[in-house]
């Protein structure tokens, strides 16, 4: 069965440019580098079946969410205007001139509503995100426990209430395998938690 894209150098360059732009960044309480969640992503995107723009948007989910909207000029220059969009479609909050971003409540309810109307193609690369970070949490928390949650702005009831929103909105919009194992995830978060409380 032949691949659903010949991968092509503008895949090397997306991976250069997100190198730069996140170069100094790591995962939430960690020290892995930022960049192995990007690559992590587009990976799932190309096992679910991407094509070539999704997975470098993929690549890029983070760019302009990150680095401002700054970030949204070199995307469009160096891969075009789908590219571009399927970035803006998996953003939920750009920091302002003072590098703070609104709300977290308000963002993840505006994201979750977004998340109910875009185009499949957005869904796919989100829900890949999505994925990967609720595995990572998953790998966390049965390694660190309950204080994971105390990296996450909204700690542990707002963080598995946003993961659970997700799951169901990626359920409804695109039924498959890949809404499948994020609300396994997602579940095996919930049990793993009511474990970790439940007294010995």
């Amino acid at each position: 069965m032949p691949p659903t894209f010949q991968p092509s150098a503008r895949m090397g360059t997306a991976v250069a440019l997100a190198a730069q732009l996140h170069g100094e960044q790591v995962r939430k309480g960690t020290t892995i580098p930022y960049l192995s969640h990007l690559l992590a992503v587009a990976s799932l995107v190309m096992e679910h079946g991407g094509d070539e723009d999704q997975t470098i948007a993929a690549i890029l989910h983070d760019a302009i969410e990150d680095a401002g909207p700054e970030a949204e000029a070199l995307i469009r220059e160096q891969f075009g205007d789908r590219v571009t969009a399927l970035v803006w479609g998996c953003t939920d909050g750009v920091p302002d001139a003072a590098g703070q971003k609104p709300d977290w409540r308000d963002r993840k309810q505006q994201y979750l509503q977004h998340l109910a109307t875009v185009d499949l193609d957005i869904l796919l690369v989100s829900a890949c995100d999505k994925l990967h970070n609720a595995r990572s949490i998953l790998i966390d928390l049965q390694n660190y426990g309950l204080a994971l949650f105390d990296r996450f702005k909204a700690g542990q009831a707002g963080t598995i209430w946003y993961y659970q929103q997700l799951a169901n909105c990626f359920q409804d919009r695109l039924p498959g395998l890949l809404s499948q194992q994020l609300s396994q995830t997602v579940e095996a978060i919930q049990q793993t938690v009511k474990q970790m409380e439940s007294p010995a």
